[in-house]
C-alpha cells in the first residue's frame, strides 16, 4: 500500500464520493484557522478576534 499524504487521499475521496461541494467549505476553514494562528502573537490578533 503506497502512503499518501492527506491532501492526496481528501482529493481522492471528492472524486470517488461527488463531494467536490466539500472543497471550498474545508479551504476556508483551513484559512480561517491559519489566519488565527499566525496573528496570536502580533498586534492584530485584538481585531482578529471580533470578527468571531
Amino acid at each position: 500500500m503506497a502512503k499518501q499524504t492527506i491532501l492526496a487521499e481528501f482529493w481522492d475521496f471528492l472524486k470517488v464520493r461527488k463531494k467536490f461541494w466539500l472543497a471550498p467549505i474545508i479551504i476556508i476553514l483551513m484559512a480561517l484557522g491559519a489566519l488565527i494562528v499566525f496573528t496570536e502573537g502580533s498586534a492584530l490578533a485584538p481585531f482578529i478576534y471580533t470578527l468571531f
